[in-house]
């Protein structure tokens, strides 16, 4: 009986970090008083999914903060977001070197996003015959979800990340993922800065897709009579050029990547690392 295939975990690292920043409080301190705290709770999170999905290798991709294509597209994309705080700046240069002392390699791209290497990871992964969880907080991984690709997506509690697969997607958006750009392009994304068509929510926004396919469909089925409201058809075509570039900027983009090799969690030289900024019970968690 063939061994079961253990998949790549490509972790949204940024994600993970500004989550575990803001969880767990600043009073987590090295033996110097600074906040280890987001590097803590990053750590502790991907764990949980190592430990329970065996995972052949563990990748953290990192990028721009904006992507140069998406704000050339939408200059109002992420322009709202707050500047990252002081005490998240010095966690985040650790980072790389922290978690290289897991055996967790990082990935990182200059003028693209840690979305687009997490999505050209797993086709990656893929066309290799494997398979790759994406952990991530950020609902656009959705379009990558497939036979061989699964989201995990972290909540509060015990339970640890939620498991999306292309069924979870339907469940909970009535589309399938390769229509989540065409439905992030019609219902906007407040995360990221994306207005959408004005008046267009979720449930219009699925219902279109599911009778017309694609946001080109959609723009399409506007113009004829009778197929959806005056309201709808005018948010439509009012501005499709803008509705195409939002969809745009909901595409991942591919970065040329090696297959990651495997590479086991060293938890001796994690422990080292965590007893070193003073993570003593992580280090016991990891037997050093």
């Amino acid at each position: 009986m063939p061994a079961p295939v253990r998949p790549l975990l490509a972790v949204d690292a940024p994600s993970l970090l500004y989550r575990a920043f803001f969880a767990l409080p600043q009073s987590i301190t090295d033996d110097d008083g600074q906040p280890v705290n987001a590097l803590l709770g990053m750590a502790n999170l991907v764990l949980f999914a190592v430990e329970r999905h065996t995972p052949r290798a563990v990748v953290l991709c990192w990028g721009a903060e904006s992507a140069d294509y998406r704000t050339a597209a939408f200059a109002a994309y992420h322009a709202d977001r707050p500047p990252m705080p002081a005490e998240l700046e010095r966690q985040w240069r650790d980072a790389p070197g922290f978690f290289g002392a897991f055996g967790w390699r990082s990935e990182s791209v200059d003028e693209l996003e840690a979305d687009d290497l997490l999505g050209s990871l797993a086709q990656v992964e893929s066309a290799a015959g494997g398979e790759t969880l994406l952990f991530t907080g950020d609902r656009d991984m959705f379009q990558c979800v497939g036979d061989t690709v699964t989201v995990l997506f972290p909540r509060g509690g015990k339970d640890g990340p939620e498991v999306v697969d292309a069924q979870s997607v339907r469940e909970r958006y009535g589309i399938e993922p390769e229509q989540v750009a065409d439905f992030i392009a019609l219902r906007g994304d407040p995360s990221d800065g994306l207005p959408g068509a004005k008046g267009i929510g979720a449930k219009t926004a699925r219902d279109l897709l599911r009778a017309h396919g694609t946001l080109e469909g959609v723009i399409a089925a506007a113009s004829k009579p009778g197929l959806m409201t005056p309201r709808q058809a005018g948010a439509l075509t009012d501005d499709p050029d803008a509705l195409r570039a939002f969809k745009d900027i909901a595409t991942l983009r591919r970065v040329n990547l090696a297959r990651p090799p495997d590479a086991p969690l060293d938890r001796a030289g994690a422990a080292a690392a965590a007893r070193a900024r003073g993570m003593n019970r992580l280090a016991e968690r990891l037997g050093g």
